[in-house]
Order: structure tokens, then sequence, then C-alpha cells
């Protein structure tokens, strides 16, 4: 055996659970080796939260996993091994101050990801751990248990591996789904996968008129028979082929499978602040009654944009400067309807070339959520995306990231 070549933890994919896993392993003496198939460290790192790196967030726990869905209990181990303030308070340790300047949100107070990833280097580097980029992995060795893994025809030895290749959202920073053949060459199951936390298409094109402005407190709900219990509430921002926006990259992991099953996915938007017909209807008599020389638009723009408002008057054929005593009462109840649940179709989407997140990934079924090992071989262990659990905007996939990173990282210790 060459023991220049033998270590305690091999670490294969270097985004923040990978980084974080390493760390963890050498503080507790571990020799630990890192492996990245990229030329450079944490590319997906780098660009997360638009570069400024929402590292987590202020929820408590049980909330906190509560938007993850029903796989969310699954990370009750990791979390309490690291919470978000001790990650902030990690982040401290190595140099690097957080804060949270609306009160939910976490940043580094550079807002700059780069200094979450120098650091993180720096620490790995002076922890002693082996880095090797340009190393794509090949094969997971075992026979009762790891035994060690191939990289370009050599062996590098070890008792222990993590796979913390993330998903395979953002392919042109390196994600190619090489984690999931890994895992099922060793007999583990991968779900569905699916793009997440993505923008939208919509059959509908008036929306392109209206990308000068962002609506917020926008209601989302699917108007399939099937499907009409899902339903969100955020900021919406209607773009040239369609919508995004945070609601809309929230719920797109919910549309994605459903595009795939029906071709098309009818959606029903309330644009005017959760108002009802009745509420819209009460607004435009006090208005008409109040002003009744001023046009539809002057009374519609108090509930939405005036770029919106005009094309919704366009889809009833109403023209927007008429007042509205002018409307037929047949037109007022079209107009009220459509203020109050606008119809979009989601047409598409551009794959996982424009997905933040992957829905789905190692089934959670043959993880040991106590330690992130797996119940199938000893000495594998998993951490991050790559597994079937993917949350919301707002610092909560980094926060899972580093925190089932940080328990792997200790081998069954914790």
């Amino acid at each position: 055996m060459n023991k220049e070549n033998s270590y305690d933890f091999i670490v294969i994919g270097s985004g923040a659970a990978g980084m974080m896993s390493a760390i963890t392993a050498a503080r507790a003496g571990k020799s630990v080796l890192l492996l990245e198939k990229l030329p450079k460290l944490g590319a997906k790192l780098k660009a997360t939260g638009g570069g400024k790196c929402n590292l987590t967030n202020t929820l408590e726990t049980d909330i906190f996993m509560s938007h993850f869905g029903k796989n969310g209990r699954f990370m009750t181990t990791a979390l309490q091994a690291l919470n978000q303030q001790d990650l902030r308070d990690f982040f401290s340790d190595i140099g690097v101050q957080s804060h949270s300047p609306d009160g939910f949100r976490v940043f580094p107070i550079t807002h700059n990801a780069n200094t979450i990833l120098t650091a993180l280097e720096k620490e790995m580097k002076s922890l002693g751990v082996t880095i090797m980029i340009d190393s794509s992995v090949d094969t997971i060795y075992h026979d009762s248990s790891i035994t060690g893994v191939g990289v370009k025809e050599i062996v590098y030895t070890a008792p222990n591996v993590v796979i913390a290749t993330g998903g395979l959202g953002y392919p042109s920073l390196g994600a190619e789904g090489d984690g999931y053949a890994l895992a099922s060459a060793l007999g583990h199951k991968t779900t569905a996968l699916f793009p997440a936390m993505t923008p939208l298409k919509t059959q509908e094109k008036w929306g392109a008129n209206c990308r000068a402005d962002t609506i917020a407190d926008v209601h989302i709900r699917v108007d399939l028979p099937k499907a009409k219990k899902l339903q969100a509430n955020g900021d919406l921002i209607f773009t040239k082929e369609g919508i995004r926006g945070p609601v809309v990259l929230d719920f797109a992991r919910e549309i994605t499978p459903l595009l795939e099953k029906h071709g098309k996915v009818p959606l029903l938007l309330n644009l005017t602040k959760n108002k009802n017909e009745e509420e819209i209807r009460q607004h435009f008599k006090k208005e008409a009654t109040s002003y009744p020389e001023a046009s539809i638009m002057i009374h519609a723009k108090q509930l939405l944009p005036e770029s919106v408002a005009k094309e919704l008057c366009h889809l009833c054929d109403i023209d927007p400067n008429h007042t509205y005593a002018s409307l037929s009462g047949i037109l007022r109840d079209k107009l009220i309807k459509i203020l109050a649940w606008t119809p979009l179709t989601v047409s598409g989407h551009d794959g996982f070339k424009m997905a933040m997140i992957t829905r789905g990934g190692i089934s959670l079924k043959e993880i040991n959520p106590k330690t992130m090992q797996s119940k199938l071989l000893k000495g594998l262990y998993f951490c991050g995306e790559v597994m079937d659990l993917d949350g919301p905007c707002g610092g909560y996939n980094l926060q899972w990231s580093f925190a089932s990173g940080f328990l792997a990282g200790h081998l069954g210790d914790f």
C-alpha cells in the first residue's frame, strides 16, 4: 500500500457540505483528502445568492425544518449538531463576521461569497487537508465496507468516503450528477430529479410588457383538480418569457414535476395583495363615487402596477381610459374576476441550466440521519444537496449543507 495515497477520510466535492465535512474531520485529527473535479474550489458556493452568499437565516429550528416539507425532520440531528447560531460562530472563529440586515437572512458582512470561500480554503490548508483539483472520481472501492476511490487510474485508500457532489443545478458550474452515479454503483437509489429554484416560462406573453415592476405579496395556486392545495406567497417579477422572483423560485419545485406529467400547468395569481372579488368591487365603487370622471386605470393602479393593470384591462377587452361607470355589468364582473385571480399557464423552463437547486436525490431511507452514513455500506457518507432534501430561498439550503457536512465529518462519533 502506498502510504502517501492513504487517508482516514476522503471527500468528493468542494461545495459548502464537502468543505465543512473536511474541516470537521481534520479538526478531529483525521487525515483528509478533498477531491474536486473542477480547476477551482467552491464554484457553486461562489455563485450562491447572486454572489452575496445568504448563509442561513434566523428561524427557530422546528420552523426551519418545516420549510423542507415532509422530509424536514430528517435534519434534526444535523441541526442539533450545527444550528444557525453555531454556523455563525464557526465562521466568526475563522475570521468571517456575519449579520442579518433584514432580521431574517444572514450574510457575511462583506456580502461577498468570496469571503466565505477564502476562509474555508484557508482553514482547510491550516488543518493539513490535502486538496486536489481537476480530480474526478471514477470509482468508489469497497468490499464489506469502503476501502477507497479511484481517480485517473490512481487509487486513494480510506475507510471513510463522503459524497458531497451536489445536484444537477447550474451545469456550467460543474454539476453533472456524478454523485448519483457513484451512489447507484454502490446500491443506493436516487429519487426522480427535477429542477427547483428556477424561473418558469408561460404560454401567455403579455407579462413581457410588465417587466419593470416587482409585484409584492402575490398569492399563487395551481389550478389542477388534484393539486389545488399547492399554493405559495411572495414577490413576483414578470420576464420576457414568463415569471420569476422569490415566490416563483420557491414554488418551482412543485411545478416542474407537474409539468413533466401534464405538459402544461395552469396557475391562478392574486396580484392585488390577497383582495377578494368583493373587496375589489367595493374599491371600484368607492373610487368611482368619489372620482366619477377618473379612468379605470386610475382606480386599478391603486391595486397593482400600472403596466399590469393595463394588460389585464386589455385581456378583458376594456379600454383602460374609460370610466368605471361606462362599463357594462358583464365587463365589470370580468375585470374584477381577473384582478382577483389572474390566469397564467406554465409551459416550460430552462431545465437544470438555470436551476439553483435540485428536487430529489439519494433516497433518505438509505441514510442514517444521526450520522449521514449509508445504511447499506459502512464508511460511506452523504451530505448536502446530493440527498433528497431541498428547501426554499433564504439560506435554508446552505445551512443544511453546512450542518450535514459537519455531521458527516464526525464519522459517526457525534
